[in-house]
């Protein structure tokens, strides 16, 4: 319980949580969230998984922060352009944690979850279609989405809105 005489800003201070496995973490909605770089990816998401029983992963996208580049992150973790992110679940403690992986715009690429959750393999080739981000080791990195003849990626922030006009199929013409 906390003091009601304290100033406000203890109240409602939310401390950090420790290191995770040696990478910085956070807390974002009484979620932990542990932030990493592209070189400890596939080990800290292995570490998650045989030491502390994160053995579902519950989901795969990705952020492109190109307008966003000054966001908060924790100290230590140098902001890239794309993160991919990944929540994870302990089915036995009942218990979440997300991974935030920065990856750099010059080369977009992350080992595959692949091996380690055979779930993720859809996830990670929308992930690839909709950002550019490739996921090696992959075993069918190829579109998902979009036609295979597409160029681009849709939800990069920079990419060219308006250029194909949308038609459905029956509509009336214009009145």
């Amino acid at each position: 319980m906390s003091d009601p005489d304290a100033p406000a800003a203890a109240v409602t201070a939310v401390e950090e949580p420790a290191l995770v496995h040696g990478r910085p973490s956070s807390l974002s909605r009484d979620q932990l969230v542990v932030h990493v770089d592209r070189d400890g990816y596939l080990d800290l998401v292995r570490s998650l998984r045989d030491e502390d029983g994160y053995d579902f992963c519950a989901d795969l996208t990705a952020v492109d922060y190109l307008l966003a580049r000054d966001r908060p992150l924790p100290v230590g973790v140098t902001p890239e352009r794309f993160e991919v992110v990944v929540a994870l679940l302990s089915t036995e403690k009942r218990q979440r944690v997300r991974v935030r992986a920065q990856v750099p715009e010059a080369e977009p690429t992350l080992p595959t979850l692949f091996d380690l959750y055979p779930g993720t393999e859809a996830l990670e080739r929308e992930v690839y279609d909709m950002f550019g981000i490739v996921f090696e080791g992959h075993p069918d990195l190829t579109r998902i989405l979009m036609p295979d003849d597409w160029e681009g990626h849709p939800l990069r922030k920079d990419y060219p809105v308006g250029r194909i006009p949308v038609q459905f199929k029956d509509a009336p013409g214009p009145r």
